[in-house]
């Protein structure tokens, strides 16, 4: 068995108190209970302990009796395409990974298998999925003085991002070095300024900014937000690859 999954493992005769407390260190919410040959015997999570203790189970109680036997697991021959298939399953939250004797191997979850999807990673299921940054999956909303975007896909070669901007607002006038955009207008209406153009914008439109050239998304309806998808293509997506020239929020 790995070494990373001491984790992640434990005894079917731990007490609950120490289970927690693996739990709590772990950050993932479950443990996988194993024999002494490291065969899977099932799974405990901490929605398991809550209904324990909605059920009289004390912390000094072992947590034999509280696991789910008979857990999904994967095969290692398995592979990835079989992990996606079930994790479309949406009470599955991790899989053990298991050889042909149900001896645990490893272990991945529904966000790291994401993780891996949308960086592009070409892994089998002995790969170190605990080493994937699952940030990727779970960007959160950034509130700017125009409205908000939230990026939903960022790796080494893309990011995309959902902006939105409210009725009469505008972002600044800007230029990247390191990117292009592509954008594509899923509501609402307005103008998008590229060097010295002006294009008039609606749902459906889409538009391309080269890299390096000056561009500004302006929302002019009065009433409903412009939406826009927008994809970067690139070889740097941070926030300090924007330059200012103007802004009506005096962010230059």
């Amino acid at each position: 068995m790995n070494d990373n999954l001491t984790l992640f493992t434990v005894s079917p005769d731990i007490s609950v108190r120490d289970a927690l407390k693996k739990i709590d260190e772990n950050k993932k919410g479950f443990l996988i209970v194993i024999d002494n040959e490291d065969t899977v015997l099932g799974t405990l999570t901490d929605g398991d302990v809550r209904r324990a203790f909605l059920k009289g189970a004390s912390v000094d109680d072992s947590v034999e009796g509280l696991y789910t036997r008979n857990s999904k697991c994967l095969k290692q021959a398995d592979g990835i395409p079989k992990a996606t298939e079930m994790f479309k399953n949406e009470s599955i939250k991790f899989l053990p990974i298991v050889d042909d004797e149900d001896r645990l191997l490893n272990v991945i979850t529904k966000n790291q298998m994401h993780a891996l999807l949308l960086q592009d990673i070409h892994a089998d299921l002995g790969y170190d999925f605990m080493s994937l940054d699952e940030g990727i999956v779970d960007y959160e909303i950034f509130q700017r003085p125009w409205g908000f975007y939230k990026t939903t896909v960022m790796n080494d070669y893309f990011q995309s991002k959902i902006i939105s901007v409210n009725p009469m607002s505008q972002l600044s006038l800007q230029s990247h070095n390191h990117r292009e955009e592509h954008w594509i207008v899923a509501h609402g209406v307005g103008t998008v300024q590229i060097d010295q153009s002006i294009i008039d914008v609606h749902c459906g439109s889409s538009v391309f900014i080269p890299k390096g050239a000056k561009h500004r998304l302006t929302n002019t309806g009065d009433k409903e937000s412009l939406i826009v998808t927008e994809v970067q293509i690139g070889d740097y997506f941070g926030e300090d690859d924007i330059i200012r020239y103007e802004d009506n929020y005096g962010r230059i």
